[in-house]
């Protein structure tokens, strides 16, 4: 453990990591920081726009809260799901490919 502590006398070559962890540190919640206040202050992992954001009075997500709540059933969710995709989703001639 000497060894460690004292290399020739001095501070041993471990000394350099305390700052690097600091930077890795620091970096870490200015990037966690940036992305919060960019989003809104949403939380950096929620999709604020973009493919990922769905539009809450969407019909698919109007599908989706009738399902989670117990109105209708899984079959006649992905029944109405694959109509709703057809006409709303990705693939419609007005939506993005």
């Amino acid at each position: 453990m000497q060894t460690l502590a004292h290399w020739d006398g001095g501070p041993g070559p471990w000394i350099l990591f305390f700052p690097l962890i600091w930077a890795a540190v620091v970096i870490g919640a200015v990037t966690l920081l940036r992305r919060t206040v960019r989003r809104g202050r949403r939380g950096p992992f929620r999709p604020s726009e973009g493919p990922a954001a769905v539009d809450q009075n969407s019909p698919i997500a109007v599908l989706g809260r009738r399902f989670a709540s117990g109105e209708i059933d899984e079959d006649e969710y992905w029944r109405r799901l694959t109509v709703l995709n057809e006409e709303f989703g990705r693939a419609s001639k007005g939506g993005a490919a």
